[in-house]
């Protein structure tokens, strides 16, 4: 009797508290990663010159700490959880999410944003709450697969609802990035999840919205334009960047892959003197997440310049490439915003706010190729209901746009190639 079972209660109520645990750290670790970013540009407010030490020694530390003494833990976080829910070798899984895996994922992230690194907190977020609601399943030795399982991708969730307070978006990145389908049997545990998840973070940090609010609106012509616009720019640049990414984890040819292949730490340290000469040329807005970029578009609080979109784009690819933890769902986001207000004056009448948000759905949805959690996330970000037509025609059609560029999705390719290399003995540096 399910109502009464003392056994099935005791499940529920560890289910209960690991959402809770996992929004406590996702709260936790958004404030750790902006007092990081924050740190880093402190120390080099007024002596520019450092950050060409900083960024190349914290790369290298990241890079090395990564390999030996947390391998595992590098990349996005997300690839890792997509193949953990097809691994049927619980040894596997182990070792995919553990928690001391998902505790260096926390610290190496930390010390990439430290270090300047163009790298978001989301994705390690993802794997982190996944890796807490797998060690959950493991200490009620749960009996089904389908069952841990399910946890897994519950964790995964909640992760994304806390990280961004965005809980209708955690849902549907569940359904359609993590799993690809909706199962009935298992939509029950990860809604619980979100829904304990988000409440705790609305106790813990209250009600807001992470890009702030924007009542931006559009007229049917402008909408018109403004989609057509930003799905084909932000569809095509989010393909490149998703191609360049799933080709550098299987390896560059010729002179640049062999050089990585032999020398990592020196590509590291070489990635890390990238990030500051980007920087440089950026005026320090390309490092970190990109949170504040985007939220000074949104709100129309500052104005960055044209080339801040290119600039954000290169050094995201040159973060991610070096072998360290970091995701990629906040740069994505303000290089999105970045391309939305460049594009923003070839659409007369249009507000840039509205154009921003359009920037922002393209871009992202071009890039994880999961339309509808792009629209959804941007309009839960951003409180702004008005544009959910064309947020949700934009992601649609730049999603289309970004097949053209890139085959297979980012995330699932990775997941793929993270399983090969899983298989054969070995870690994937990239994946």
């Amino acid at each position: 009797m399910p109502l009464v079972s003392p056994r099935l209660w005791w499940r529920r109520v560890m289910f209960w508290v690991g959402a809770v645990l996992v929004a406590a750290v996702a709260v936790g670790f958004a404030k750790a990663a902006d007092y990081s970013s924050a740190l880093f540009l402190h120390a080099i407010a007024g002596h520019v010159w450092l950050s060409y030490i900083i960024a190349p020694a914290g790369l290298t530390i990241a890079f090395l700490a990564t390999q030996y003494v947390f391998p595992g833990a590098q990349g996005s976080g997300i690839p890792q959880t997509i193949a953990a829910l097809h691994m049927h070798d619980d040894a596997m899984v182990d070792r995919v999410l553990s928690m001391r895996i998902a505790v260096g994922k926390v610290l190496l992230t930390l010390l990439g944003l430290a270090s300047g690194a163009s790298i978001g907190r989301e994705g390690p977020t993802v794997q982190v709450g996944a890796s807490i609601m797998h060690a959950l399943g493991k200490s009620l030795r749960l009996p089904r697969l389908e069952l841990r399982r399910a946890l897994v991708l519950a964790g995964g969730a909640a992760g994304v609802a806390a990280a961004f307070n965005t809980p209708l978006a955690g849902i549907v990145f569940a359904i359609e990035e993590l799993s690809h389908s909706f199962e009935s049997r298992t939509s029950g545990t990860v809604f619980t999840a979100v829904v304990v998840a988000g409440a705790t973070t609305l106790g813990l940090v209250g009600n807001y919205t992470y890009f702030g609010q924007t009542a931006a609106a559009m007229t049917n012509h402008d909408a018109v334009l403004g989609v057509l616009l930003c799905s084909i720019v932000g569809g095509l640049a989010g393909g490149l960047f998703s191609q360049s990414l799933i080709l550098a984890a299987r390896g560059l040819p010729g002179f640049a892959g062999k050089f990585i292949i032999r020398h990592p730490v020196a590509f590291a340290a070489l990635c890390g003197l990238l990030l500051a000469v980007i920087g440089s040329l950026s005026g320090g807005q390309t490092y970190g997440t990109g949170y504040q970029q985007a939220r000074g578009m949104v709100e129309a609080h500052s104005t960055l310049p044209p080339t801040y979109a290119l600039l954000k784009l290169a050094a995201t690819v040159v973060s991610y490439v070096s072998g360290i933890p970091g995701g990629i769902f906040a740069p994505s986001l303000s290089i999105g915003a970045g391309m939305g207000s460049v594009l923003a004056p070839l659409v007369h009448g249009a507000p840039v706010g509205a154009m921003i948000l359009l920037g922002m759905t393209a871009y992202f949805s071009g890039v994880v190729q999961a339309p509808i959690t792009a629209a959804v996330i941007v309009m839960e970000m951003t409180a702004n209901h008005t544009l959910m037509i064309p947020l949700m025609a934009t992601a649609f059609l730049s999603f289309a746009v970004s097949r053209l560029v890139c085959r297979r999705p980012l995330y699932g390719a990775l997941a793929r190639r993270f399983l090969q290399v899983q298989a054969g003995g070995h870690t994937s540096p990239e994946a």
